[in-house]
């Protein structure tokens, strides 16, 4: 059984290619590696995040939170996290009774609310945060500032690539003619 830990021989791509000849042997070779990286990449992220009773979730609307100084609407949460709407409910809940956001009436509008951090989750990130610096400055470690400043501008055209496939109208057998 192949997995995501076992990336294929070039003799192995190499033989699909020739079954499926569009098959372009590095492109399959690099998605291959970036998927791979992101796997190993989320488990470091995983293991910090678990270190604080968080998510990679929770985390994000914590960050979000922190960078809004009048809170948010649960649904701005959603939209600048680019979660749904039900993805959101479920974190702020577990955040709440966390006690680490509360849900207050919005000043303007009584049909929804605004979400804002609490002392509890201001102290967890000021706690975390110095870690989970340092976290992300060992995963690029082996990188030097040009080569970050490479990969950012390419992992920036491949997230184009796969933003426009998301926008194609897909053709009536679901795949691309």
């Amino acid at each position: 059984m192949l997995t995501l830990r076992d990336l294929p021989k070039y003799e192995a791509l190499l033989a699909l290619a020739r079954q499926y000849p569009a098959l372009n042997i590095t492109a399959v070779e690099t998605c291959l590696m970036f998927l791979r990286t992101a796997t190993d990449v989320y488990g470091v992220l995983d293991t910090h995040f678990a270190d604080y009773d968080l998510s990679m979730g929770k985390f994000m609307v914590l960050m979000l939170l922190k960078c809004s100084e009048e809170g948010m609407t649960p649904s701005e949460c959603a939209d600048r996290a680019g979660v749904t709407r039900g993805t959101i409910t479920g974190l702020l809940d577990g955040l709440e009774r966390d006690g680490l956001l509360r849900r207050l009436p919005h000043p303007e509008d009584r049909r929804c609310t605004i979400v804002q951090l609490t002392e509890g989750g201001w102290a967890l990130l000021d706690r975390m945060l110095p870690q989970h610096f340092h976290v992300i400055a060992d995963l690029l470690c082996q990188l030097d500032e040009s080569e970050q400043k490479v990969l950012f501008k390419l992992l920036t055209k491949l997230r184009a690539g796969a933003q426009a496939l998301q926008t194609e109208t897909p053709v009536s057998s679901g795949h691309k003619a």
